[in-house]
């Protein structure tokens, strides 16, 4: 197969696909090394196709924007028992945590993907972060972060922010 051949097949498995896809995932289906596939998404995104890469694995960009979002401060330590309480308040009432920013002195702002709807993507962020042995962004800006939500209606995102609050989740002004 060609390389331009596997980068369309490529795309047509994330089209496909109703969940993201890891790199493993998508070097299986196409029988190449998992360096491969990340140089195939580098180039796809070179030429405009919108391929977000989550905890999860690879999607593509969903064309669709949620109907309302909001961005919400966070202060935490950065125990993972005290980000999972976090993200569950957040999807428990119905928000979706589509990112995590952190001001950092050097680089500006830094920005991770992260698209968690439900608890399972709760636990399996949890779990990559035990795994993988790296440190959540807050732990550059002493816990201080913010997240993207998106939710049915203002209310909603009026409501999650009431629940950070009374949870000590949102930093005193």
């Amino acid at each position: 197969m060609s390389r331009q051949a596997r980068r369309e097949r490529l795309i047509r498995i994330l089209e496909e696909s109703q969940q993201p896809l890891t790199g493993a995932q998508l070097s299986d289906e196409l029988h190449v090394t998992r360096q491969v596939i990340v140089a195939d998404i580098a180039i796809l995104r070179a030429s405009g196709i919108e391929i977000m890469a989550t905890p999860r694995g690879y999607m593509l960009q969903e064309s669709a924007s949620p109907l309302y979002q909001r961005t919400i401060a966070s202060k935490h330590h950065s125990d993972p028992e005290a980000i999972r309480r976090e993200l569950y308040l957040i999807v428990d009432m119905g928000g979706e945590i589509l990112d995590v920013k952190v001001e950092h002195p050097l680089y500006g702002e830094l920005t991770a993907s992260l698209q968690i709807r439900s608890r399972l993507h709760v636990d399996q962020f949890i779990k990559s972060l035990a795994e993988s042995k790296a440190e959540p962004l807050l732990v550059l800006t002493d816990g201080l972060h913010l997240h993207t939500i998106a939710a049915e209606s203002p209310e909603v995102l009026e409501q999650i922010a009431e629940s950070l609050a009374a949870h000590g989740f949102l930093p005193e002004e």
